[in-house]
């Protein structure tokens, strides 16, 4: 499975912050669409950065709610393809420990991948097998 049929599945929609977005900005996009990470773009709406709730909760104290997402978004952010494979996304996230990882194509922000979509979509396929498996064996 690629990514771009997870995408086709789950929606393509991916909320964003400028870059100028303060940590409280954030915070509240977060909380107000229970969401997990919030992409960061520049003025070219480029990939600036991502805030996770991670993120947020390892500078709790250090930084001020009024400071630029920018003081603690992630900088160095994973990307993937929409013609990546499934189960390649699955090992980078898991080997580099990322939890979010938004989908670029032709240069441009298409989708945001979690590794719960990730989860999700391979034990869908395992129940796609089983269902299969099963059928053929009951005829």
């Amino acid at each position: 499975m690629k990514i771009r049929d997870l995408l086709r599945r789950k929606g393509n929609n991916v909320l964003t912050l400028a870059v100028t977005a303060t940590v409280a900005d954030a915070v509240n996009v977060l909380r107000d669409h229970g969401i997990g990470c919030v992409v960061v773009t520049d003025s070219t709406g480029a990939i600036a950065g991502i805030v996770s709730e991670r993120d947020i909760s390892h500078a709790f104290g250090a930084v001020a709610a009024e400071s630029p997402v920018s003081d603690l978004m992630t900088r160095d952010v994973r990307t993937c393809p929409p013609d990546e494979d499934v189960e390649a996304l699955a090992a980078l996230m898991t080997d580099q420990r990322v939890r979010h990882v938004p989908v670029v194509e032709n240069g441009r922000l298409s989708g945001l991948v979690s590794i719960g979509d990730v989860v999700k979509a391979h034990l869908d396929e395992l129940r796609r097998e089983r269902d299969h498996l099963v059928a053929y064996v009951q005829s």
